[in-house]
């Protein structure tokens, strides 16, 4: 955890430092832009640039897929619109839907939609907020605008028509995946939670920081997370791939355009920090939640099976886990490791992540792993099998399913 404080806030400095030197920079090159062609805008997001970044992202996924906004009416804005990927949507298995993490797309799941898509319909969403959706202005009050995401979620499920699915969320989808767990629990055959955000209580130890690093936390509390990458104007993709190297290097096998990943990243978030405020607002120190999913988790349908999985190596806290196990003693609940795995375990050791995916998908459709591998394609069945080892598992089960 030490680590990860000490980028983030190695990150606001820079961003507060670049925020100060380029202030009158911007001044003079906001004068002149009244005079002068589009390139002299400090800000260089474009949608047309983020559609084909994504596009030539999700050319590396060989499963044909469909792209549309799906309008969901006006839910925080007067007309919401949600960016929607599918795949296979014509097979009968319990379909699948993906809730991304904070400042991320539905490009950043290319490493794992073909494995996901071999078998059952495969939904891919850009939240509310975030990457190509609309932009609404969200509640400054936490519960608020937690309830104004998950009620997105649910207006999108009625306009696609998906009686029940797997749930999949990834870090800040995670907790949203929980919420809308407790809230909708008719609709959710299996949840699975990934690396998710926001679950413990802020520790107390956080107060013991240096005294420099509290002062600085307090003096950061006003901005959202991701200002720096718009601070940063056109410099924002070097700014992402300086601090976050290891993201590139995590579709380095797979994309062989070094620059794509962080381009793509920051088009996604150099637009109005829309549903990026609404974490902020949701947020205790970045780490944690204002309302911990741990208080509420026991609300949640006990017939709703959780698979919980993290890598070894995450800056997030699971100090929760243990309490989760308590809390649903008489539901399914499995906990897995992926060894060697940080917080974007996706994409750190998709063949593991995908395998751990598929089970709890198997589990949804009520067969047996192996019947289940004789259904997919050789490559993938091959491809489960060989990850195994990477795993480290624990089930608490018996649920009334």
């Amino acid at each position: 955890m030490s680590e990860f404080i000490f980028k983030f806030m190695l990150a606001s400095v820079f961003a507060l430092v670049v925020s100060l030197s380029t202030f009158y920079y911007k001044f003079v090159i906001n004068t002149l832009s009244w005079f002068s062609p589009d390139w002299l805008s400090w800000n260089k997001y474009s949608e047309t640039m983020l559609r084909a970044l994504e596009k030539k992202i999700l050319q590396i996924v060989k499963s044909a897929y469909r792209g549309w906004y799906v309008d969901i009416g006006p839910v925080v804005g007067p007309a919401d619109k949600i960016w929607t990927i599918s795949f296979n949507t014509e097979s009968p298995n319990t379909p699948l839907v993906l809730l991304h993490g904070l400042g991320a797309g539905v490009a950043l799941w290319c490493l794992n939609l073909d494995a996901f898509a071999a078998t059952r319909p495969v939904y891919a969403v850009d939240l509310l907020g975030f990457g190509r959706s609309t932009r609404p202005t969200f509640s400054t009050d936490a519960m608020e605008a937690e309830r104004q995401m998950v009620k997105s979620i649910e207006e999108w499920r009625k306009e696609m028509k998906l009686e029940s699915f797997v749930l999949l969320g990834h870090s800040m989808g995670g907790f949203l995946a929980a919420s809308y767990a407790i809230s909708y629990p008719n609709h959710v055959k299996h949840l699975v939670l990934a690396d998710p955000w926001g679950f413990p209580e802020r520790p107390p130890e956080f107060n013991e920081l240096p005294l420099w690093i509290r002062t600085l936390s307090y003096m950061l509390q006003p901005f959202n997370p991701l200002a720096g990458i718009r601070v940063a104007g056109p410099l924002g993709p070097w700014f992402i791939n300086t601090l976050r190297h290891d993201i590139t290097k995590k579709y380095a096998a797979a994309i062989e355009q070094k620059d794509l990943i962080p381009q793509y990243i920051y088009q996604c978030n150099s637009q109005t920090p829309s549903g990026e405020s609404a974490f902020h607002s949701m947020m205790s120190g970045f780490g944690w939640a204002k309302n911990p999913m741990v208080k509420r988790i026991d609300t949640m349908k006990k017939d709703i099976p959780i698979t919980l999985l993290y890598g070894s190596r995450s800056w997030i806290d699971h100090s929760a886990t243990d309490i989760i196990k308590n809390k649903r003693i008489d539901s399914y609940f499995k906990l897995q490791v992926i060894t060697g795995a940080g917080h974007h375990v996706y994409a750190d050791k998709p063949e593991a992540f995908n395998q751990i995916v598929l089970e709890a998908c198997a589990h949804a459709d009520n067969i047996s792993q192996s019947k289940y591998l004789a259904l997919m394609p050789p490559q993938y069945s091959e491809e489960v099998n060989q990850t195994e080892s990477e795993a480290d598992s624990e089930t608490i089960q018996q649920s009334p399913k």
